[in-house]
């Protein structure tokens, strides 16, 4: 029998689990269920909902512990940042249990009728196609504000984490949701294709790589359903001589290696003015360096494996490129020996246009430094990549810095004198080929629904 669906915990290359795919006519019923399950749950309150989601972030936070270990485990999240992984998909539940119902009022607006307004109604089932990297954050992202807003949800998710899958359906089904109402399917492409023209699935919603973005979003379009994407990043951190170097240089080596450095969000371009880049990479050196990597479930060890052989191959492949283009290694570079997909913390310098390490995105612990002559140069290195995800702007001038990060870089989420991360109440998402829509805040929960016009006269 085909096992498509494979867990290889990445620190000792051991199979973990193993699980057929989902039969396509199976995946279809699936989705039939939800849809008479939506029938009902799209008539529920929005305290019903938020008392079921503020269950179910209970349960996450309870079980922080195990879910971290299963993280690191299946996809090599080093153990701390999966407990903080969970702690934060609980504040998500928390956050849209008490604020859903404000943000999806109905809008009085003056017209010429004796009463007008905005409605936001929920529009069906939404299919999640989601990532490895961040196993509970990427689901719950998705799933909560679509389900608070009264939608079905039906999860695809990376088949290298089908463990996190499992357990994301176990704390649904424990914190008392209808069921059907949201479940998994373990499909391949062409099934995907198959459910995203069911008339009962009405939003699609992915993260993941741009190539899988415009096969979703083409066939969607076809479809004419809604969609959000958001894609990969190669996220910009410009570095100007009046910034405080060390507390720069930490959120720099901070954004760069959360995660194994596997973030679409992840610190990867450091655009250093020449004048301090010397001392910008002596820093930068001395950090990554300092951070232990080993067994994700060792508390101490920052970083962790790759989270699978061919995802390692191909960013030492990126590293090996930029190198023979005349890019200068001063730390890591080199693909270790023993069992497990560890790569080392790596710094380029020396990184110019046309470099895999200057155009791509790499996905891991891998810093790219260009260096530039002024804040002109800067901003346009900064805006010279097909994505637009995430960027940064560091500097003790802080007019300076905010009107760079509001006015000129080209990304969905600019950072001052911090790395880039994503919060709950403000909107996530990317410009360019790094996707469109946004998740989140009040921005995110309104992406799948009906803005629907009432007018009575």
């Amino acid at each position: 029998m085909n096992m498509p669906y494979r867990s290889v915990n990445p620190a000792t290359e051991a199979v973990m689990y193993e699980k057929a795919e989902t039969a396509p006519e199976e995946a279809i019923r699936i989705i039939g269920r939800t849809h008479f399950a939506f029938q009902e749950w799209r008539r529920t309150s929005f305290s019903e909902r938020a008392s079921l989601f503020l269950r179910l972030g209970e349960l996450t936070l309870a079980r922080k512990h195990a879910l971290g270990e299963l993280m690191a485990k299946e996809m090599g999240k080093p153990v701390l940042q999966g407990i903080a992984e969970a702690e934060k998909c609980a504040w998500l539940c928390r956050h849209y249990a008490e604020t859903a119902e404000s943000l999806l009022n109905d809008e009085i607006i003056a017209t010429d009728a004796s009463k007008s307004y905005i409605a936001y109604r929920p529009i069906g089932i939404v299919l999640g196609i989601m990532p490895w990297n961040f196993p509970f954050w990427q689901v719950y992202r998705f799933i909560v504000p679509a389900m608070m807003a009264g939608n079905g949800a039906i999860l695809k998710h990376s088949p290298n984490v089908s463990l996190c899958a499992e357990a994301i359906g176990d704390l649904v089904s424990e914190a008392g949701f209808p069921s059907s109402i949201f479940d998994t399917v373990y499909i391949q492409p062409d099934t995907v294709a198959k459910m995203i023209e069911h008339p009962h699935i009405q939003g699609v919603t992915l993260t993941g790589s741009t190539r899988a973005g415009k096969a979703v979003a083409s066939k969607a379009g076809l479809e004419m359903k809604k969609t959000v994407m958001e894609l990969g990043g190669s996220d910009p951190y410009i570095v100007f001589e009046d910034a405080d170097l060390l507390l720069t240089a930490e959120a720099c080596v901070t954004g760069r290696l959360i995660n194994t450095g596997q973030s679409c969000i992840a610190a990867k371009r450091f655009i250093v003015v020449e004048k301090v880049r010397k001392r910008f990479e002596e820093l930068v050196v001395e950090l990554m360096r300092s951070k232990k990597t080993g067994d994700p479930l060792i508390p101490e060890n920052y970083i962790g494996p790759i989270a699978r052989q061919d995802l390692r191959e191909s960013l030492h492949d990126q590293v090996a490129r930029s190198i023979r283009r005349g890019a200068v290694c001063i730390l890591g570079g080199e693909i270790p020996e023993g069992k497990g997909f560890f790569y080392p913390p790596t710094v380029l310098t020396g990184v110019t246009k046309g470099m895999a390490a200057y155009n791509e995105e790499t996905f891991g612990p891998v810093a790219s430094i260009i260096a530039v002559r002024d804040e002109k140069e800067a901003v346009e290195v900064a805006n010279d990549t097909v994505y637009g995800l995430g960027g940064a702007v560091f500097s003790n001038n802080l007019k300076l810095a905010e009107r760079i990060a509001r006015d000129e870089l080209f990304a969905g989420n600019c950072f001052v004198n911090a790395f880039v991360k994503s919060d709950p109440r403000l909107p996530f998402g990317g410009t360019k080929l790094s996707g469109y829509g946004r998740e989140l805040s009040l921005y995110g929960i309104r992406e799948f629904t009906n803005i629907k016009t009432v007018f009575i006269k």
